[in-house]
């Protein structure tokens, strides 16, 4: 019996069409999103802690950081914290003298660990179609043995 195709392929394949795409001009806009998500990772340990969780360094334009945040309650304490936030991003070596808070019209979904995931997720359906399939499976293996 042959090989799968999909073992047969060189496991460096995804490392080369990324390096491919960044050494392309192409690779800008890829390279500048991971240039200012550094640079909110830089950031953010220097943040009051509330903020730190919910605000997110979306741009930087010279001397003007633009942040983003979830609500217009965030907003507003964003805004309050300008002052705090200049001072993290001049510790970081930024030359900031302006800040903008945007708020997102919806909040970007996070991911769901599967300790989060809720049993009420999967239909009855679902279930009972699951129970049959690994029914089936235990047939044909107490068959083989």
């Amino acid at each position: 019996m042959s090989e799968p195709k999909s073992s047969s392929r060189s496991r460096t394949a995804p490392k080369q069409a990324l390096d491919a795409v960044m050494a392309d001009k192409a690779g800008n806009p890829l390279r500048r999103a991971l240039w200012l998500d550094a640079l909110d990772r830089q950031l953010r340990p220097h943040l009051p802690p509330a903020l730190a969780n919910r605000c997110r360094l979306a741009n930087v334009d010279g001397e003007h950081l633009v942040f983003l945040v979830e609500s217009p309650v965030w907003h507003a304490k964003v805004r309050l914290a300008q002052s705090q936030l200049l001072d993290a991003a001049r510790s970081i070596g930024l030359t900031a003298t302006r800040v903008t808070v945007k708020t997102a019209t919806a909040p970007a979904p996070s991911p769901v660990r599967d300790d989060q995931r809720s049993s009420h997720a999967v239909s009855a359906a679902t279930r009972k179609g699951l129970r049959d399939a690994l029914a089936c499976l235990e047939d044909v293996k107490g068959t083989r043995s």
